[in-house]
């Protein structure tokens, strides 16, 4: 299977620097003059978490170690699904469903994008249901962010949407998804769907 025991990632200040490819001093001074977030243990010694300083590499456009990125593929939790819906009664649904059918995964909800974008930085889910009709938020981009940062660890994306349009389905599947579901949602399907993933995700770790 999967990993799934998401592990807390620490850096020491002369880790981020040999991560990063520098002297440890200036891994030091990134921290003192706020640019990178540390916290400072009991003796004085500066600590980074894996997420901030992935976070601190891309604000600024520097390349990502691969090192790092594949400490950040490693944290993601393939047991946990992500519900991105605005339309609560549906998520609800979705929720109970899933909890009923699949025991074994932890079900968060989200209802807008930034609710999204905080549940995928704190709890790395395995499986990302996005409705890409959210208000105020363009799906195809969403998608593609989720897809494509590393800090995300590279999640299953399953787009759901009211527009059961061929062009529609064809253009998430090239923004990332891997599957794609028009409403009115075949439940069953879904749960087969997250269940092959699964089952392909646990085949490419043991490969």
């Amino acid at each position: 299977m999967p990993k799934n025991d998401k592990k807390i990632r620490i850096f020491s200040a002369l880790e981020v620097a040999n991560i990063c490819g520098v002297v440890n001093q200036t891994a030091i001074n990134w921290i003192r003059n706020g640019y990178l977030k540390a916290f400072t243990t009991p003796g004085g010694q500066y600590r980074v978490y894996a997420e901030d300083l992935l976070s601190f590499l891309e604000a600024r456009g520097m390349r990502v170690p691969e090192e790092l990125s594949e400490l950040m593929k490693e944290e993601i939790d393939w047991n946990s699904i992500l519900l991105v819906d605005d339309d609560q009664d549906l998520n609800d649904l979705l929720k109970r469903w899933f909890e009923k059918k699949l025991p074994a995964y932890t079900v968060v909800q989200a209802f807008d994008g930034f609710e999204a974008g905080r549940a995928l930085a704190a709890n790395k889910p395995g499986f990302v249901i996005l409705d890409i009709d959210l208000p105020g938020v363009d799906g195809h981009k969403l998608c593609r962010k989720i897809k494509e940062d590393p800090a995300f660890g590279k999640p299953f994306v399953i787009s759901i949407t009211g527009l059961d349009i061929p062009e529609e389905r064809l253009s998430m599947l090239e923004d990332g998804a891997d599957a794609f579901f028009s409403k009115p949602l075949d439940f069953d399907l879904m749960i087969s769907t997250i269940s092959e993933l699964t089952a392909k995700a646990s085949k490419a770790a043991d490969a």
